[in-house]
């Protein structure tokens, strides 16, 4: 046995013991790609430090532009917290949460040029507020009011999916017949999803078909390392999720979570550079390091269940005050300032809540008319079931305590 393989089998070895020894390293993936052995920050790309010192190439945007990425992250990061308080006081109902993925999704959204899409799965809600997607709409949505989920025209945000992965083949559709309209001057389809969404079939298909008919799209995919209850070292035996995305002939890519830069300036420099000839290309965030794991639950139920082994959440580390610490660095920001801005995200948030709270409740009946163009028998069936029971006992019946 060489050097190389001792150290591997005296790896794998030690895995399995800890495998059998402690519940925190019971998924630890066995042979010499495990968790134990690589360098969890190999490969990826930096720009800040933790106390936002740069170690990578600083992109080149003014101080309005920086100031207002900070402004977005600590709005979207507030308005996550105020929403699962929401949840927890029963006054919203199954809400996503995405604090820890913010400067992800606000880099990458800002990258995207008035002609670009975006195709979020259920958790871009930071993302989308930058695209013009107002915060009351996204609070009416996940309190049950389905006329949030239509963006305002214009914003050029696609439908929320909460099935996973199925906004995939979708955005690749879009590009495609963008393609077929204009093989010259048109946008990218930017599509937001998770590392679970690359163990579905949709996710191969849908990048499958992007790569053979020369799309322009660009795939999202914000790693939380942690897919509900099953960690990434269990979904895959791939070194990187990026590898899957250059298996279908994309160009993938990766990047921390918490370089909000990296995810302002990959997209806009791969959709851009792409657009003559429609490649598809994959920045991902992958294992290890500070990547953009998500700080709270998969999702918030009234009563909310951990799915992590261990517990339900991770350190709650977060982006902004990386940014923050350089923009102070630089003269850009101070005390004044950070608590102007602050003021100003409190104060929206608060009145996103009034609004949606104050907006009057869907009429019930409509819940038949936008499932499909022409309502089925079936479907109108159920519908008059629905008008007669509401006839005979008022819609207090229905009514949760």
């Amino acid at each position: 046995m060489n050097a190389a393989h001792s150290v591997g089998a005296w790896a794998a070895i030690l895995t399995k013991a800890l495998c059998r020894e402690s519940g925190r390293f019971r998924y630890a993936k066995v042979g010499t790609v495990s968790t134990l052995e690589r360098d969890p920050t190999e490969g990826m790309v930096r720009v800040l430090d933790e106390d936002g010192g740069v170690v990578g190439d600083v992109p080149d945007l003014d101080d309005d532009e920086l100031v207002e990425m900070y402004r977005q992250m600590r709005l979207a990061r507030h308005f996550d917290e105020r929403a699962v308080s929401l949840n927890r006081q029963g006054r919203m109902g199954t809400y996503p949460p995405m604090s820890g993925q913010e400067g992800a999704q606000v880099g990458s959204a800002m990258a995207m040029g008035d002609d670009d899409w975006m195709i979020p799965s259920y958790r871009e809600h930071a993302a989308a507020l930058v695209r013009g997607q107002g915060l009351t709409e996204t609070l009416r949505y996940w309190m049950g009011d389905e006329r949030g989920d239509s963006p305002e025209e214009g914003t050029n945000v696609f439908s929320v999916a909460v099935p996973i992965a199925s906004q995939i083949p979708h955005a690749t559709g879009m590009a495609w017949a963008e393609k077929l309209q204009s093989d010259s001057d048109h946008g990218a389809f930017v599509c937001y999803f998770g590392d679970g969404a690359t163990s579905e079939g949709d996710f191969h298909e849908g990048l499958n078909f992007a790569g053979v008919f020369d799309t322009p799209n660009v795939f999202f995919c914000n790693n939380n390392q942690w897919a509900i209850s099953v960690p990434r070292e269990r979904q895959t035996a791939s070194e990187t999720l990026a590898q899957k995305h250059e298996r279908t002939g994309s160009r993938g890519s990766r990047s921390t979570g918490w370089t909000h830069w990296r995810c302002t300036v990959s997209p806009a420099r791969h959709s851009r550079s792409t657009r003559p000839r429609g490649r598809t290309v994959a920045p991902d965030d992958d294992r290890g390091g500070p990547v953009p794991v998500r700080c709270t639950h998969h999702c918030r139920r009234p009563v909310g269940v951990p799915h992590r082994r261990g517990g339900g959440t991770v350190a709650r580390e977060r982006p902004d005050p990386r940014l923050e610490s350089y923009l102070r660095s630089q003269g850009v920001l101070d005390d004044a300032r950070v608590e102007a801005i602050g003021a100003s995200v409190e104060d929206a948030v608060a009145d996103a809540i009034d609004e949606a709270e104050a907006t009057a409740d869907p009429d019930p009946q409509s819940m038949f008319e936008h499932v499909y163009a022409e309502q089925t028998p079936e479907l109108r069936d159920q519908a008059e079931q629905f008008a007669d029971l509401r006839e005979r006992h008022g819609d207090d019946a229905f009514q949760i305590e």
